[in-house]
Protein backbone atom coordinates (compact mmCIF):
# COMPACT_ATOMS: atom_id res chain seq x y z
CA UNK A 1 0.00 0.00 0.00
CA UNK A 2 0.93 3.59 -0.88
CA UNK A 3 1.40 5.56 1.48
CA UNK A 4 -0.50 8.95 2.60
CA UNK A 5 -1.95 10.88 5.24
CA UNK A 6 -5.28 11.79 6.59
CA UNK A 7 -4.72 14.92 8.46
CA UNK A 8 -8.54 15.61 9.25
CA UNK A 9 -11.66 12.95 9.69
CA UNK A 10 -13.54 15.24 7.56
CA UNK A 11 -11.36 15.97 4.71
CA UNK A 12 -11.77 14.71 1.03
CA UNK A 13 -8.51 14.88 0.33
CA UNK A 14 -5.45 12.47 1.21
CA UNK A 15 -2.00 14.22 1.05
CA UNK A 16 0.61 11.79 -0.80
CA UNK A 17 3.41 10.84 1.80
CA UNK A 18 5.47 9.76 -1.41
CA UNK A 19 4.98 9.40 -4.86
CA UNK A 20 1.83 7.74 -5.61
CA UNK A 21 1.55 5.80 -9.18
CA UNK A 22 -1.35 5.63 -11.49
CA UNK A 23 -2.75 2.36 -10.44
CA UNK A 24 -1.58 2.18 -7.38
CA UNK A 25 -3.97 1.39 -4.11
CA UNK A 26 -4.44 3.45 -1.36
CA UNK A 27 -7.27 1.88 1.28
CA UNK A 28 -9.14 4.55 2.92
CA UNK A 29 -12.25 3.41 5.29
CA UNK A 30 -11.98 0.37 4.79
CA UNK A 31 -12.40 0.73 1.36
CA UNK A 32 -9.69 0.36 -1.81
CA UNK A 33 -9.19 3.42 -4.04
CA UNK A 34 -7.45 3.17 -7.09
CA UNK A 35 -5.26 6.25 -7.96
CA UNK A 36 -6.13 7.88 -11.31
CA UNK A 37 -3.04 9.91 -11.62
CA UNK A 38 0.39 10.21 -10.89
CA UNK A 39 0.43 12.10 -7.48
CA UNK A 40 3.22 13.92 -5.91
CA UNK A 41 4.79 13.83 -2.76
CA UNK A 42 3.13 16.40 -0.26
CA UNK A 43 0.06 16.68 -3.57
CA UNK A 44 -3.22 15.72 -2.88
CA UNK A 45 -5.96 13.81 -4.29
CA UNK A 46 -9.44 13.29 -3.62
CA UNK A 47 -10.81 10.26 -1.24
CA UNK A 48 -13.84 10.03 -2.68
CA UNK A 49 -15.77 11.78 -6.40
CA UNK A 50 -16.17 15.13 -5.79
CA UNK A 51 -18.67 17.98 -7.98
CA UNK A 52 -17.91 20.78 -10.01
CA UNK A 53 -18.72 23.36 -7.25
CA UNK A 54 -18.17 21.20 -4.47
CA UNK A 55 -15.63 22.48 -1.36
CA UNK A 56 -12.51 21.06 -0.99
CA UNK A 57 -11.83 19.88 2.47
CA UNK A 58 -8.29 19.47 4.23
CA UNK A 59 -7.07 20.74 7.73
CA UNK A 60 -11.49 20.04 8.49
CA UNK A 61 -11.53 23.56 6.09
CA UNK A 62 -12.62 24.32 2.73
CA UNK A 63 -9.55 25.14 0.92
CA UNK A 64 -11.77 26.23 -1.81
CA UNK A 65 -14.23 24.58 -4.69
CA UNK A 66 -13.77 22.64 -7.19
CA UNK A 67 -13.99 23.85 -10.92
CA UNK A 68 -14.71 20.47 -12.74
CA UNK A 69 -15.29 16.74 -11.26
CA UNK A 70 -12.90 15.22 -9.95
CA UNK A 71 -12.41 11.39 -9.77
CA UNK A 72 -12.05 9.26 -6.94
CA UNK A 73 -7.86 8.54 -6.68
CA UNK A 74 -7.62 12.03 -9.39
CA UNK A 75 -5.15 14.22 -8.17
CA UNK A 76 -6.18 17.92 -6.75
CA UNK A 77 -4.32 20.85 -7.62
CA UNK A 78 -4.38 24.72 -8.39
CA UNK A 79 -5.69 23.47 -12.21
CA UNK A 80 -8.85 22.58 -11.04
CA UNK A 81 -9.77 24.00 -7.68
CA UNK A 82 -10.17 27.55 -7.28
CA UNK A 83 -10.58 29.69 -4.13
CA UNK A 84 -13.32 30.42 -2.27
CA UNK A 85 -12.54 33.94 -0.91
CA UNK A 86 -13.44 37.52 -1.93
CA UNK A 87 -12.58 41.07 -0.82
CA UNK A 88 -12.92 43.05 2.58
CA UNK A 89 -15.50 41.55 5.16
CA UNK A 90 -17.49 41.80 8.16
CA UNK A 91 -16.60 39.19 11.21
CA UNK A 92 -18.51 38.90 14.34
CA UNK A 93 -16.54 37.78 17.47
CA UNK A 94 -17.45 33.88 18.24
CA UNK A 95 -14.75 33.33 20.90
CA UNK A 96 -13.47 29.34 21.60
CA UNK A 97 -11.31 28.40 24.51
CA UNK A 98 -8.31 25.56 24.02
CA UNK A 99 -7.68 24.45 27.49
CA UNK A 100 -3.76 23.43 27.21
CA UNK A 101 -2.71 22.40 30.85
CA UNK A 102 1.00 23.23 30.17
CA UNK A 103 3.39 23.23 33.07
CA UNK A 104 5.83 25.45 34.04
CA UNK A 105 9.21 23.79 33.53
CA UNK A 106 11.62 26.16 34.95
CA UNK A 107 13.87 25.92 32.14
CA UNK A 108 16.96 28.59 31.48
CA UNK A 109 19.05 29.73 28.68
CA UNK A 110 21.87 31.82 28.86
CA UNK A 111 21.62 35.72 27.57
CA UNK A 112 23.05 39.20 27.82
CA UNK A 113 21.39 40.97 30.18
CA UNK A 114 20.96 44.54 29.38
CA UNK A 115 20.82 47.82 31.41
CA UNK A 116 17.18 48.45 30.83
CA UNK A 117 15.98 45.00 31.84
CA UNK A 118 16.03 43.48 28.18
CA UNK A 119 17.60 40.05 27.14
CA UNK A 120 19.47 39.51 23.66
CA UNK A 121 20.80 36.21 22.71
CA UNK A 122 23.59 37.89 20.99
CA UNK A 123 26.20 40.67 22.00
CA UNK A 124 27.10 42.49 18.24
CA UNK A 125 27.91 45.27 17.38
CA UNK A 126 25.50 46.67 14.58
CA UNK A 127 26.53 49.70 12.23
CA UNK A 128 22.96 51.49 11.39
CA UNK A 129 22.84 53.28 8.47
CA UNK A 130 20.48 56.17 8.11
CA UNK A 131 20.43 56.49 4.67
CA UNK A 132 20.87 54.26 1.66
CA UNK A 133 23.72 56.61 0.68
CA UNK A 134 25.80 55.62 3.55
CA UNK A 135 25.27 51.85 2.71
CA UNK A 136 28.99 51.61 0.81
CA UNK A 137 30.45 53.57 4.17
CA UNK A 138 28.86 51.30 7.04
CA UNK A 139 29.85 47.91 4.67
CA UNK A 140 32.99 49.01 4.15
CA UNK A 141 33.67 49.55 8.38
CA UNK A 142 31.89 46.52 9.45
CA UNK A 143 34.52 44.37 7.02
CA UNK A 144 37.38 46.65 8.36
CA UNK A 145 36.50 46.06 12.22
CA UNK A 146 36.28 42.55 11.45
CA UNK A 147 39.43 42.27 10.02
CA UNK A 148 41.13 44.46 13.16
CA UNK A 149 39.22 42.63 16.19
CA UNK A 150 38.07 39.18 14.70
CA UNK A 151 34.81 39.69 16.73
CA UNK A 152 37.05 38.62 19.74
CA UNK A 153 34.47 39.02 22.44
CA UNK A 154 31.47 39.26 20.64
CA UNK A 155 28.97 36.70 18.37
CA UNK A 156 29.28 39.23 15.21
CA UNK A 157 29.71 42.95 13.97
CA UNK A 158 27.11 43.29 11.19
CA UNK A 159 26.51 46.26 8.49
CA UNK A 160 22.99 46.52 7.54
CA UNK A 161 22.43 48.56 4.46
CA UNK A 162 19.24 49.26 3.08
CA UNK A 163 17.62 51.83 0.41
CA UNK A 164 15.96 54.00 1.88
CA UNK A 165 15.77 57.00 4.71
CA UNK A 166 15.21 59.85 2.03
CA UNK A 167 12.56 60.28 -0.76
CA UNK A 168 9.97 58.93 1.24
CA UNK A 169 6.92 60.29 2.49
CA UNK A 170 4.42 60.44 4.77
CA UNK A 171 4.16 56.28 6.16
CA UNK A 172 7.04 55.31 4.58
CA UNK A 173 9.27 57.71 6.10
CA UNK A 174 7.91 57.37 9.65
CA UNK A 175 7.90 53.29 9.17
CA UNK A 176 12.07 53.38 7.85
CA UNK A 177 12.45 55.73 11.37
CA UNK A 178 10.57 53.29 13.24
CA UNK A 179 12.59 50.11 11.53
CA UNK A 180 15.91 51.52 11.99
CA UNK A 181 15.22 52.93 15.55
CA UNK A 182 14.03 49.45 16.57
CA UNK A 183 17.44 47.85 15.26
CA UNK A 184 19.04 50.76 17.51
CA UNK A 185 17.10 49.89 20.63
CA UNK A 186 17.57 45.78 20.50
CA UNK A 187 18.82 43.47 23.24
CA UNK A 188 20.88 41.53 20.67
CA UNK A 189 23.22 44.46 19.34
CA UNK A 190 25.88 45.36 22.91
CA UNK A 191 26.76 48.47 20.60
CA UNK A 192 25.62 50.31 17.91
CA UNK A 193 27.39 52.82 15.29
CA UNK A 194 24.37 55.38 13.19
CA UNK A 195 25.90 56.34 10.04
CA UNK A 196 24.07 59.72 8.83
CA UNK A 197 24.76 61.64 5.72
CA UNK A 198 24.10 65.56 6.23
CA UNK A 199 21.56 65.82 3.69
CA UNK A 200 18.46 62.91 3.73
CA UNK A 201 14.82 62.97 4.90
CA UNK A 202 16.15 61.00 8.38
CA UNK A 203 18.04 63.71 9.79
CA UNK A 204 20.25 62.21 11.92
CA UNK A 205 19.53 64.83 15.25
CA UNK A 206 16.01 64.22 14.73
CA UNK A 207 16.17 60.09 14.79
CA UNK A 208 18.44 60.22 17.75
CA UNK A 209 15.84 62.21 19.73
CA UNK A 210 13.29 59.33 18.33
CA UNK A 211 15.42 56.75 20.61
CA UNK A 212 15.16 58.44 23.78
CA UNK A 213 16.89 57.39 26.75
CA UNK A 214 20.48 55.47 25.12
CA UNK A 215 24.11 54.55 26.80
CA UNK A 216 25.94 56.75 24.77
CA UNK A 217 29.27 54.54 25.95
CA UNK A 218 27.00 52.12 23.42
CA UNK A 219 25.55 53.63 20.70
CA UNK A 220 27.34 56.36 18.88
CA UNK A 221 26.41 58.47 16.01
CA UNK A 222 28.27 60.00 13.04
CA UNK A 223 26.95 62.35 10.22
CA UNK A 224 30.12 61.76 7.12
CA UNK A 225 29.70 65.19 5.77
CA UNK A 226 30.47 67.22 9.10
CA UNK A 227 33.66 64.57 9.26
CA UNK A 228 36.21 66.19 8.36
CA UNK A 229 38.76 64.23 6.26
CA UNK A 230 38.48 60.61 6.46
CA UNK A 231 35.27 58.96 7.50
CA UNK A 232 36.21 55.32 7.64
CA UNK A 233 39.33 56.39 9.75
CA UNK A 234 36.66 58.51 12.08
CA UNK A 235 33.76 55.14 12.31
CA UNK A 236 36.96 53.25 12.92
CA UNK A 237 37.98 55.04 16.58
CA UNK A 238 34.15 55.51 17.35
CA UNK A 239 33.56 51.70 16.75
CA UNK A 240 36.90 50.93 18.84
CA UNK A 241 35.15 52.50 21.89
CA UNK A 242 31.55 50.84 21.23
CA UNK A 243 33.72 47.63 21.65
CA UNK A 244 35.70 48.39 24.49
CA UNK A 245 32.46 48.29 26.37
CA UNK A 246 30.61 45.58 25.11
CA UNK A 247 33.18 42.99 24.69
CA UNK A 248 33.18 42.52 28.46
CA UNK A 249 29.56 41.82 28.35
CA UNK A 250 29.25 38.20 29.68
CA UNK A 251 26.37 35.70 29.27
CA UNK A 252 23.91 34.65 32.05
CA UNK A 253 21.34 32.62 33.11
CA UNK A 254 17.56 33.70 32.02
CA UNK A 255 14.31 32.08 32.40
CA UNK A 256 13.03 31.45 29.02
CA UNK A 257 10.28 34.05 29.73
CA UNK A 258 12.22 36.13 28.69
CA UNK A 259 12.28 34.91 25.01
CA UNK A 260 10.59 36.77 22.00
CA UNK A 261 10.29 34.40 19.00
CA UNK A 262 9.06 35.23 15.74
CA UNK A 263 6.77 32.51 13.52
CA UNK A 264 7.57 32.93 10.25
CA UNK A 265 7.50 30.79 7.23
CA UNK A 266 8.33 30.33 3.28
CA UNK A 267 8.72 28.44 0.37
CA UNK A 268 5.81 26.38 1.95
CA UNK A 269 5.11 22.65 0.38
CA UNK A 270 2.13 19.94 0.97
CA UNK A 271 4.44 18.95 4.46
CA UNK A 272 4.56 22.40 6.03
CA UNK A 273 0.85 22.18 7.77
CA UNK A 274 1.77 18.95 8.53
CA UNK A 275 4.94 18.73 10.04
CA UNK A 276 7.13 22.19 10.48
CA UNK A 277 4.42 24.41 11.46
CA UNK A 278 2.53 22.51 13.74
CA UNK A 279 5.71 21.95 15.37
CA UNK A 280 6.34 25.67 15.43
CA UNK A 281 2.43 25.71 16.98
CA UNK A 282 3.44 23.24 19.62
CA UNK A 283 6.83 25.08 20.42
CA UNK A 284 4.89 28.34 20.76
CA UNK A 285 1.97 27.07 23.07
CA UNK A 286 4.78 25.77 25.55
CA UNK A 287 6.91 29.26 25.15
CA UNK A 288 3.87 31.03 25.78
CA UNK A 289 2.48 28.94 29.22
CA UNK A 290 6.24 29.24 30.33
CA UNK A 291 5.78 33.39 30.04
CA UNK A 292 7.33 34.09 27.02
CA UNK A 293 6.72 35.39 23.68
CA UNK A 294 6.02 34.52 19.98
CA UNK A 295 4.91 37.07 17.22
CA UNK A 296 3.11 35.91 14.10
CA UNK A 297 3.09 37.93 10.97
CA UNK A 298 2.33 37.85 7.59
CA UNK A 299 -1.08 39.19 7.11
CA UNK A 300 -1.64 37.69 3.04
CA UNK A 301 -1.23 34.69 4.44
CA UNK A 302 -3.95 34.49 6.89
CA UNK A 303 -6.44 35.48 4.31
CA UNK A 304 -8.80 32.50 4.39
CA UNK A 305 -7.79 31.36 7.97
CA UNK A 306 -8.47 34.71 10.22
CA UNK A 307 -11.71 33.84 11.83
CA UNK A 308 -9.26 30.60 13.72
CA UNK A 309 -7.17 33.70 14.98
CA UNK A 310 -9.93 36.22 15.64
CA UNK A 311 -11.82 33.98 17.50
CA UNK A 312 -8.68 33.30 19.55
CA UNK A 313 -8.57 36.81 20.97
CA UNK A 314 -8.68 37.31 24.58
CA UNK A 315 -11.35 39.84 24.42
CA UNK A 316 -13.65 42.17 21.78
CA UNK A 317 -10.80 44.92 22.15
CA UNK A 318 -8.11 42.67 20.82
CA UNK A 319 -10.56 41.16 17.87
CA UNK A 320 -11.23 44.65 16.83
CA UNK A 321 -7.91 45.06 16.61
CA UNK A 322 -7.35 41.53 14.08
CA UNK A 323 -10.06 42.84 11.95
CA UNK A 324 -8.41 46.09 11.22
CA UNK A 325 -5.33 43.61 10.91
CA UNK A 326 -6.88 41.73 8.32
CA UNK A 327 -9.24 44.08 6.16
CA UNK A 328 -6.31 47.11 5.99
CA UNK A 329 -3.71 44.97 4.38
CA UNK A 330 -6.93 43.87 2.26
CA UNK A 331 -7.96 47.74 1.16
CA UNK A 332 -3.61 48.09 0.64
CA UNK A 333 -3.85 45.46 -1.99
CA UNK A 334 -7.42 47.05 -3.68
CA UNK A 335 -6.22 50.35 -3.62
CA UNK A 336 -2.79 49.08 -5.40
CA UNK A 337 -5.41 47.14 -7.86
CA UNK A 338 -4.25 44.26 -7.29
CA UNK A 339 -5.97 41.08 -6.56
CA UNK A 340 -5.95 40.08 -2.90
CA UNK A 341 -5.73 36.48 -3.58
CA UNK A 342 -2.61 36.12 -5.66
CA UNK A 343 -1.03 33.43 -3.71
CA UNK A 344 -0.06 30.89 -3.52
CA UNK A 345 3.55 31.18 -5.47
CA UNK A 346 4.81 28.86 -8.32
CA UNK A 347 7.00 27.48 -5.48
CA UNK A 348 3.90 26.46 -3.29
CA UNK A 349 2.03 25.15 -5.87
CA UNK A 350 5.14 22.60 -6.87
CA UNK A 351 4.99 21.92 -3.46
CA UNK A 352 1.54 20.94 -3.10
CA UNK A 353 -0.48 23.78 -2.60
CA UNK A 354 -3.71 24.95 -4.76
CA UNK A 355 -5.21 28.07 -2.80
CA UNK A 356 -4.35 30.80 -0.80
CA UNK A 357 -7.19 29.29 1.95
CA UNK A 358 -4.54 25.90 2.26
CA UNK A 359 -1.59 27.96 2.35
CA UNK A 360 -2.94 30.10 5.27
CA UNK A 361 -4.56 27.27 7.10
CA UNK A 362 -1.46 25.41 7.39
CA UNK A 363 0.77 28.98 7.56
CA UNK A 364 -1.32 30.23 10.85
CA UNK A 365 -0.55 26.25 12.73
CA UNK A 366 2.67 28.70 14.11
CA UNK A 367 0.68 30.28 16.42
CA UNK A 368 -0.92 26.91 17.97
CA UNK A 369 -3.86 27.20 20.22
CA UNK A 370 -2.78 30.21 22.88
CA UNK A 371 -5.27 32.70 23.28
CA UNK A 372 -4.01 35.99 20.93
CA UNK A 373 -2.70 38.74 23.70
CA UNK A 374 -1.89 41.61 21.35
CA UNK A 375 -2.18 43.00 17.45
CA UNK A 376 1.08 45.47 16.27
CA UNK A 377 1.27 47.93 13.88
CA UNK A 378 4.41 47.81 11.41
CA UNK A 379 7.59 48.93 13.30
CA UNK A 380 5.77 48.81 16.55
CA UNK A 381 7.47 47.32 19.45
CA UNK A 382 6.10 44.28 21.74
CA UNK A 383 4.10 45.43 24.61
CA UNK A 384 2.56 42.52 25.92
CA UNK A 385 3.78 38.70 26.82
CA UNK A 386 2.24 36.00 25.06
CA UNK A 387 1.03 35.46 21.47
CA UNK A 388 0.97 38.64 19.11
CA UNK A 389 -0.06 38.82 15.44
CA UNK A 390 1.88 41.87 13.98
CA UNK A 391 1.48 43.51 10.52
CA UNK A 392 3.60 42.74 7.68
CA UNK A 393 3.57 40.81 4.26
CA UNK A 394 4.56 37.78 3.40
CA UNK A 395 7.83 38.48 1.54
CA UNK A 396 10.17 36.71 3.49
CA UNK A 397 12.69 39.04 4.46
CA UNK A 398 10.43 41.96 4.77
CA UNK A 399 8.23 40.37 7.38
CA UNK A 400 11.77 39.09 9.40
CA UNK A 401 12.91 42.29 9.47
CA UNK A 402 9.63 43.40 10.94
CA UNK A 403 9.54 40.52 13.82
CA UNK A 404 12.93 41.46 14.45
CA UNK A 405 12.32 45.24 14.71
CA UNK A 406 9.56 44.20 16.76
CA UNK A 407 11.79 42.75 19.43
CA UNK A 408 12.13 39.06 18.60
CA UNK A 409 15.42 37.73 19.52
CA UNK A 410 15.41 35.07 16.89
CA UNK A 411 13.25 34.45 13.77
CA UNK A 412 11.88 30.60 13.55
CA UNK A 413 11.59 29.51 10.00
CA UNK A 414 9.67 27.00 8.28
CA UNK A 415 10.19 26.16 4.80
CA UNK A 416 9.49 23.33 2.37
CA UNK A 417 11.75 24.68 -0.43
CA UNK A 418 14.37 26.13 1.76
CA UNK A 419 16.16 28.85 1.30
CA UNK A 420 19.43 30.79 2.61
CA UNK A 421 18.75 34.14 3.79
CA UNK A 422 18.66 35.31 6.95
CA UNK A 423 17.86 38.34 9.11
CA UNK A 424 19.16 40.63 11.41
CA UNK A 425 18.60 38.03 13.85
CA UNK A 426 19.27 34.11 14.44
CA UNK A 427 16.83 32.79 11.76
CA UNK A 428 16.42 29.35 11.95
CA UNK A 429 14.86 27.15 9.16
CA UNK A 430 13.09 24.33 9.88
CA UNK A 431 12.72 21.48 7.18
CA UNK A 432 8.93 20.50 6.23
CA UNK A 433 10.62 17.42 4.83
CA UNK A 434 13.40 15.15 5.84
CA UNK A 435 14.63 15.22 1.56
CA UNK A 436 15.44 18.94 2.02
CA UNK A 437 17.50 19.03 5.15
CA UNK A 438 19.30 16.13 3.74
CA UNK A 439 19.92 18.34 0.22
CA UNK A 440 20.82 21.26 1.97
CA UNK A 441 22.38 20.95 5.21
CA UNK A 442 23.89 24.70 4.49
CA UNK A 443 20.53 26.18 4.62
CA UNK A 444 18.34 23.92 7.07
CA UNK A 445 18.80 23.93 10.74
CA UNK A 446 15.97 21.56 12.39
CA UNK A 447 14.17 18.55 9.94
CA UNK A 448 10.95 18.46 11.12
CA UNK A 449 10.32 15.62 8.76
CA UNK A 450 10.85 13.38 10.99
CA UNK A 451 6.90 13.46 12.05
CA UNK A 452 6.63 11.63 8.83
CA UNK A 453 8.87 9.06 10.12
CA UNK A 454 7.96 7.65 12.94
CA UNK A 455 8.41 10.04 15.65
CA UNK A 456 5.60 11.65 17.32
CA UNK A 457 4.87 15.75 17.29
CA UNK A 458 5.58 15.38 20.95
CA UNK A 459 9.00 13.80 20.64
CA UNK A 460 10.20 16.21 18.09
CA UNK A 461 9.11 19.45 20.08
CA UNK A 462 11.45 17.91 22.95
CA UNK A 463 14.07 17.61 21.06
CA UNK A 464 13.63 21.02 18.61
CA UNK A 465 13.06 22.78 22.11
CA UNK A 466 16.45 21.85 23.45
CA UNK A 467 17.84 22.85 20.42
CA UNK A 468 15.91 26.12 20.19
CA UNK A 469 17.78 26.86 24.43
CA UNK A 470 21.14 25.84 23.02
CA UNK A 471 20.85 28.71 20.40
CA UNK A 472 19.39 31.48 22.37
CA UNK A 473 22.29 30.57 24.11
CA UNK A 474 24.95 31.41 21.86
CA UNK A 475 24.78 27.89 19.27
CA UNK A 476 25.07 29.69 15.95
CA UNK A 477 22.61 28.70 12.87
CA UNK A 478 23.85 28.53 9.53
CA UNK A 479 23.13 31.74 7.86
CA UNK A 480 25.02 33.13 10.76
CA UNK A 481 28.17 30.66 10.33
CA UNK A 482 28.18 31.83 6.38
CA UNK A 483 27.60 35.20 6.89
CA UNK A 484 24.40 35.72 4.81
CA UNK A 485 22.35 38.53 7.24
CA UNK A 486 20.22 41.31 6.01
CA UNK A 487 17.18 43.86 6.29
CA UNK A 488 14.69 44.96 4.70
CA UNK A 489 12.12 47.56 5.01
CA UNK A 490 8.53 48.09 3.58
CA UNK A 491 7.52 50.46 1.08
CA UNK A 492 3.66 51.46 -0.02
CA UNK A 493 3.84 54.82 -1.62
CA UNK A 494 5.91 57.39 -3.68
CA UNK A 495 9.74 57.65 -3.86
CA UNK A 496 10.64 61.18 -4.95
Amino acid sequence: MAAFIRIHPADNVGVAIELLRKGSIVRVDDEDIVVRTDVPSGHKFALRRLAPGENVIKYGYPIGHTCEEIERGAWVNERNIRTNLDGVLAYSYQPRRVTLNIPESGRTFRGYRRANGSVGIRNEIWIVPTVGCVNGTVSRLAEMFRAETRCEGLDAIVAFPHNYGCSQLGDDHENTRKILRDLVLHPNAGGVLVVGLGCENNQLAAFRKMLGEIDTDRVKFMEIQKVVGDELEEGMRRLREIYEVTRKDEREDVPVSELCVGLKCGGSDGFSGITANPLLGRFSDWLVAQGGTTVLTEVPEMFGAETILMNRCQDEETFAKTVRLINDFKDYFIGNGQPVYENPSPGNKAGGISTLEEKSLGCTQKSGQSLVRDVLSYGDRIKTRGLNLLSAPGNDLVAATALASAGCQMVLFTTGRGTPFGTCVPTLKVSSNSALAANKPGWIDFNAGAVLEGKTLEEVCADFTDYLIRVASGEKVNHERSGFRGISIFKMGVTL
